[in-house]
């Protein structure tokens, strides 16, 4: 009997469903706020840019989204003041401009700032008034 190497009694010929799902490398960036129980507390901006793998880019919103909400969180200063850091926009998700990397992994901070005047940056990033 003959047995077609195709065949699944010949090894298996056809690819893994989640290989005909490419992924690919996203960038988003992340912009949080801090605040305190502090009365004299001036909130804190970190916008992070974060790398993302995903099949499609609304994938990699989801993702970004989910990400952000993870590194939330609170801790004590030195003076014992509460310091909480929330998710304030997630202020755009699109794919890099060179996918040559395979070896970074979700979750990959690339950049991060801090500044104090949200104002200034509402003024100068063009996609935080879009909704």
């Amino acid at each position: 009997m003959m047995v077609d190497s195709r065949s699944s009694l010949g090894g298996n010929w056809m690819k893994p469903e989640s290989a005909d799902k490419t992924e690919s490398f996203y960038i988003a960036v992340i912009l949080y706020e801090s605040s305190s129980d502090a009365p004299d507390y001036q909130p804190l901006y970190q916008e992070c840019f974060v790398l993302l793998k995903s099949s499609s880019l609304e994938k990699a919103k989801e993702k970004a989204i989910s990400y952000a909400k993870k590194e939330e969180g609170s801790y004590k200063n030195e003076d014992g003041e509460t310091i909480t850091w929330s998710l304030k926009k997630v202020i755009d998700v699109n794919s890099v401009l060179d996918d040559g990397f395979e070896s970074a992994s979700d979750g990959v901070d690339l950049y991060a700032r801090h500044f104090r005047n949200y104002e200034a940056y509402h003024l100068f990033e063009p996609f935080l008034s879009q909704q």
